[in-house]
């Protein structure tokens, strides 16, 4: 029992830097309270004590704002971070590792009885309002972004966004398309606002493809030129006006700058 209590107070230290010692923690943070009622409702309602273990689940509703049915199948060093409005149905299955924000919702679609709600597996992250409805499994290591519903399986590894929810894929890049965008990054004097393609920002994703363009367009240009010249040995190409990187300070103000 300690043990695992002692499990459930580190992930807090883990996964939220706000966490400054054991006290704040087991007195401040309801997400762990929920916790501690769950695994004792959960107890009395495998027991067959139905009613008290609702009862007890109820209330923990009540100090908590977080409502998980007794039922519920919760492992190891699970976080709920904030926790408001959480809300876990009676079927769910929970794996080790998983955390959930403010607003997640783990229910069902159907009345019928039997497995109606998801199964989370280990270590998979849920953003805050997010809803993910149904008895299929959500596979380990996944990230459901904010505001999200799923209502079908999700493979281990992936991360979903959207209404209804759909899998990113990832782009695999053609030969020569990470070394030319990180020269153009560099000519420009910034970095595509410091993000990767393992982002899923669509802003981030659209820069990212008009550096891709910009480059298409200088390969055209410098093939343009080289066929005038070719036409008219008379023909003198101008430099380019040079790119000053003061001009992108609006992009990059939490950088400093030279003196």
């Amino acid at each position: 029992m300690f043990e695992r209590l002692r499990e459930d107070v580190g992930s807090v230290f883990h996964r939220d830097p706000a966490a400054r010692n054991t006290f704040e923690v087991l007195t401040n943070y309801p997400g762990l309270h929920a916790l501690l009622f769950h695994r004792f409702s959960h107890w009395l309602w495998n027991l067959g004590f139905k009613w008290l273990a609702r009862t007890l689940s109820t209330l923990a509703r009540w100090f908590t704002g977080i409502e998980i049915h007794p039922g519920a199948t919760i492992g190891r060093r699970f976080f709920i971070d904030h926790g408001m409005g959480v809300v876990i149905g009676e079927t769910a299955i929970i794996g080790d590792d998983v955390t959930l924000y403010q607003g997640v919702t783990l229910g069902g679609t159907s009345w019928n009885k039997g497995k109606r709600h998801p199964t989370i597996a280990d270590g998979v992250v849920v953003g805050a309002g997010a809803k993910i409805l149904g008895p299929f499994e959500v596979g380990e290591g996944a990230k459901i972004g904010s505001n999200s519903v799923v209502t079908k399986a999700v493979p281990a590894g992936a991360t979903v966004v959207g209404i209804p929810g759909r899998i990113i894929a990832k782009r695999k890049p053609e030969e020569g398309d990470e070394v030319r965008r990180k020269q153009m990054e560099e000519r420009m004097g910034f970095d595509a606002y410091g993000v990767t393609e393992e982002m899923p920002d669509p802003v981030a994703r659209a820069m990212r493809s008009l550096l891709d363009h910009m480059h298409a367009v200088d390969d055209r240009i410098e093939n343009m030129c080289k066929a005038l010249r070719k036409v008219n040995s008379e023909y003198q190409n101008g430099a380019l006006p040079p790119l000053h990187e003061e001009d992108f300070d609006c992009v990059r103000d939490d950088e400093p700058r030279e003196k």
